[in-house]
């Protein structure tokens, strides 16, 4: 039986009423957070293995971030992108020396979504085109634009519902329809080297590799949506230095300031040619606050090795899922996919009995694993316990 899911419930449930019923949530109210495990209400403890959407990188409340943020909050919390400020300088700094070589621009903002939206508009800028190609399976964002090119009728709908033109689908991995898709008349192609919702789908590199050159084949940009599994998730800082394959963009949000709300758009030549004053903006984007996490966060993955760690871990619980008789595993590092050859969902509610948190995709059986980089070999060793009790 859960223990910990009652404690506060009655405390909440009158704010909770408050809110717009959207989200689905899962049987536990936090207090606070330390490394890999969330602290309930009541005291219990909960190891985190889907680290917020794939947001807590470092780790909850590691000691580097929040000397940071407290120290950046005592200076100055925020003024708009119409002051410069170091941090932000320095920030674009630190980024272009951890990108493929010739991706050494970006510009700020406060979500995946926007990131995305916005290298979307560099991209039709640029081009002078509209049509955007995209792979099924894929999850941008919810603005217009995104939900534009993500797959999926509710999506595409919301995207109708707006007069925005949707996106041409490909099917995920299928290097003779991507070839026939990318012509003269598209402007961008935009991809998930992994697919986070669709339960850690990893492209393959001959499919990233044809993108490549039929992108540069007809000028077309390639963007390479790395929100989920960028920041070191596959055991390299971005997906793009992983597979070897290097865009003309790239996103970033999620992991990128330990869970403080800031992303990237990273661009290369390509794209930020004619880029001027007034073409983009963000009033929080790139704020102090925002970026002395996001550089934080960025000293704890280095120093720490973190992206080694998210390699060495995610091959344990590979093996170990495996060896558990899981019939497959999808992703790298520590963005994986347990196909279970059975309804994920509940696998998810038996591991949540054991105050364990795993997240599931749109394949239903799929177990998403997205824990903080630092996820120790020791705590590997408890997720693989428990999964080895419930698969059981």
């Amino acid at each position: 039986m859960l223990t910990g899911r009652q404690g506060g419930e009655a405390a909440g449930l009158e704010a909770q009423s408050a809110l717009l019923p959207v989200y689905a949530q899962f049987p536990v109210r936090p207090a606070r957070g330390e490394g890999s495990w969330i602290i309930d209400v009541e005291g219990h403890r909960w190891l985190d293995a889907y680290g917020g959407h794939a947001v807590a990188s470092t780790g909850h409340c590691h000691p580097h971030v929040v000397r940071a943020i407290a120290e950046q909050a005592s200076q100055l919390i925020f003024y708009s992108t119409v002051l410069p400020h170091p941090n932000r300088e320095l920030l674009a700094s630190r980024i272009a020396a951890l990108m493929p070589e010739g991706l050494d621009r970006s510009f700020f903002c406060n979500s995946g979504a926007e990131a995305n939206e916005n290298a979307l508009g560099l991209a039709r800028k640029r081009t002078g085109r509209e049509l955007v190609v995209s792979v099924t399976g894929g999850w941008h964002g919810r603005t217009v634009a995104t939900l534009a090119v993500t797959d999926g009728a509710k999506y595409e709908a919301g995207a109708r519902r707006a007069g925005m033109p949707l996106s041409q689908k490909v099917p995920f991995n299928d290097v003779d329809a991507l070839d026939r898709a990318i012509d003269d008349s598209v402007a961008a192609l935009i991809v998930e080297p992994v697919q986070g919702m669709s339960g850690a789908r990893d492209c393959s590199h001959p499919f990233l590799q044809a993108a490549r050159a039929a992108c540069t084949r007809h000028g077309v940009a390639l963007i390479f949506d790395e929100i989920q599994c960028g920041v070191g998730r596959l055991g390299a800082f971005s997906a793009a230095g992983f597979y070897g394959v290097t865009p003309d963009a790239i996103t970033m949000a999620k992991g990128l300031a330990s869970g403080f709300p800031i992303a990237a758009v990273t661009v290369g030549d390509f794209l930020a040619e004619g880029v001027t004053i007034g073409d983009l903006g963000s009033t929080f984007g790139g704020g102090p606050l925002a970026c002395a996490a996001a550089l934080a966060t960025l000293d704890v993955i280095e120093q720490e090795d973190l992206t080694g760690n998210a390699a060495r871990v995610g091959q344990q619980l590979r093996d170990g899922a495996l060896s558990l008789g899981v019939p497959s595993v999808q992703g790298h590092g520590l963005l994986l996919g347990l196909r279970l050859g059975r309804p994920a969902q509940p696998v998810q509610q038996a591991l949540f009995e054991r105050r364990i948190l795993t997240g599931t995709a749109s394949d239903p059986e799929v177990l998403r694993l997205l824990p903080p980089l630092s996820l120790s070999r020791d705590e590997a060793g408890l997720l693989l316990a428990g999964l080895a009790e419930v698969l059981a």
